[in-house]
């Protein structure tokens, strides 16, 4: 059973940083399949993802909206990905969920397999 557990979230003013984690547990996977990643949904509005990281070479991709400003990294075991947000906009509030088993295609991201229970991000002007 895949496990997904975020932390970091919080309350911060415009232009403040935050640092999300997820730590996964039964995920498996190979060096093509891995894909690990962030989804936002704000109040009145779709999720939408945020960042991936994914295959051998930890490739990364965005939304527009954060390039820039947030880093999707991994640890060397790949069961644990950051989020460095930087730069906070009012817009980035949002629940923020941890995913697995997701993939990116151009622009778009696919809907994941799995999903953790989330952590809020409040950013305040």
């Amino acid at each position: 059973q895949v496990q997904l557990v975020e932390s970091g979230g919080g309350s911060v003013q415009a232009g403040g940083s935050l640092r999300l984690s997820c730590a996964a547990s039964g995920y498996t996977y190979t060096n093509l399949s891995y894909c690990m990643g962030w989804f936002r949904q704000a109040p009145g509005k779709q999720r939408e993802g945020v960042a991936a990281i994914y295959g051998p070479r930890g490739s990364t991709s965005y939304t527009d909206s954060v390039k820039g400003r947030f880093t999707i990294s991994q640890d060397s075991a790949k069961d644990t990905v950051y989020l460095q947000m930087n730069n906070l906009k009012p817009e980035d509030t949002a629940m923020y969920y941890c995913v697995a088993e997701c993939g990116v295609v151009g622009n778009t991201f696919l809907r994941p397999d799995y999903w953790g229970q989330g952590t809020q991000v409040t950013v305040s002007s």
